[in-house]
């Protein structure tokens, strides 16, 4: 039975796992924090998707970019300090500005699937993560935005979505407790909403009992490569190190390696000889905790994009509303930093009448490439593969893009 070491524990590493070990390989899962799902898969904005598949390689996103730099509280936010990483990301950004509707198609055909298995998974493993199948809306408050999104949306229907355009009185139908002044919206009844968290976990505990192993807090040091295996060496993590214990050291015999590494994969696919340009692109949400009758009663179940805010929302099981945002070009940084956050929490008080007192913040990394598609293929060596660089769609992709990866590996290192 062959054996894949799959590094990375969130949502892409975890669906991976699930579809190797349904296939008949041995499956290790390595992360190094101790438990799954701690990073980007831990609190994001909770889409199920497919109706955000717009790529972002378009000119006028890059002019939002440059005109919002001095604004410290903008949807999108660029720092100018100069990183090689950085620029050179965003030249190759703008080199795929003449894919930007061909990579919108194939990024829908990729969600319309992954949709589909991701629900199927789910019924069969009886896994609970608050899902709610009540579509997504997207609203705007301008003629102009609604124009563009116009253009945006036929181009999406022409890759397969179904997705139409609502009233104003037709959005205040479709979710009630909204509050605000609206010019018009698009409904996507088919997309759906979860915690990613709960999911991942959930399928986690699923893997583990059909025979995967878990190696947490462990980080992944070097490979050597064979011409019949993969080694991997790691060690302890720092967080799962006791005070003055000293990091062990040990080597893992594979027969092939998946990185699914979020972030982390740019630094990963170096050591193992490839170039992965995945960038750090950081987003922010907050969970408002609906302690009170009027919160609960008067928080959406619609899970909604407010396309002029770029903030996206999902309810959560009776008790929890979830709301997300914001793009940062910042680099590895993972502080939460308040005037970042503050704009979530104003935007809910404008919106809904329900009580921010108990909100959560948190940020995540999401890994992005410069094309905005995932990264699924085979590496330069034979036994070295690739899931990762999902970018703000990880949860929407995952489930399509570890089958994808699987029947890839099952090509190269038959069961």
């Amino acid at each position: 039975m062959p054996h894949v070491v799959v590094i990375g524990a969130g949502i892409t590493g975890v669906t991976s796992a699930y579809e190797l070990i349904n296939l008949g390989y041995q499956v290790t899962v390595i992360d190094k924090h101790l438990f799954p799902a701690m990073e980007t898969s831990f609190a994001n904005g909770g889409q199920l998707s497919a109706c955000n598949a717009e790529v972002w390689n378009q000119k006028s996103t890059v002019l939002k970019g440059i005109k919002w730099m001095t604004q410290k509280n903008a949807p999108l936010l660029l720092n100018p300090s100069f990183s090689v990483h950085k620029y050179a990301w965003l030249m190759e950004f703008l080199g795929n500005i003449k894919h930007y509707k061909e990579n919108t198609h194939e990024t829908v055909r990729l969600a319309l699937m992954a949709r589909q298995r991701l629900f199927a998974i789910a019924d069969e493993e009886h896994i609970d993560f608050d899902l709610e199948k009540r579509g997504i809306l997207h609203f705007y408050h301008t003629e102009y935005d609604y124009k563009v999104a116009t253009q945006v949306n036929d181009m999406l229907c022409e890759g397969g979505l179904a997705r139409h355009a609502v009233s104003v009185d037709e959005i205040k139908t479709i979710e009630p407790t909204l509050t605000g002044n609206y010019y018009g919206g698009f409904y996507c009844p088919d997309d759906a909403t979860g915690d990613i968290h709960k999911f991942t976990k959930g399928l986690a505990e699923v893997t583990q009992k059909k025979g995967a192993k878990y190696l947490f807090g462990t980080e992944v040091i070097d490979f050597n490569h064979h011409s019949q295996s993969v080694e991997i060496k790691i060690k302890t993590s720092s967080e799962n190190l006791k005070d003055n214990e000293k990091a062990e050291t040990e080597i893992i015999q594979a027969d092939a390696v998946l990185v699914c590494g979020g972030v982390g994969s740019y630094q990963l696919s170096h050591q193992l000889g490839d170039r992965v340009n995945v960038y750090p692109v950081k987003g922010y949400s907050i969970t408002v905790q609906l302690d009170d009758e009027r919160s609960i009663q008067n928080a959406p179940w619609v899970s909604l994009l407010d396309e002029s805010a770029k903030i996206v929302t999902s309810r959560l099981g009776a008790n929890r509303f979830r709301v997300a945002g914001t793009a940062e070009f910042n680099g590895y940084n993972r502080d939460i930093r308040a005037e970042r956050i503050q704009p979530l929490i104003d935007w809910v008080n404008r919106n809904f009448d329900i009580s921010t007192e108990h909100s959560i913040p948190w940020t995540g990394l999401r890994p992005m490439m410069p094309n905005m598609m995932p990264v699924i293929q085979q590496g330069k060596r034979e036994r070295v593969f690739y899931n990762t660089g999902h970018g703000h769609l990880g949860w929407t992709l995952s489930a399509a893009t570890a089958v994808l990866i699987s029947q890839e590996i099952s090509q190269k290192i038959p069961v």
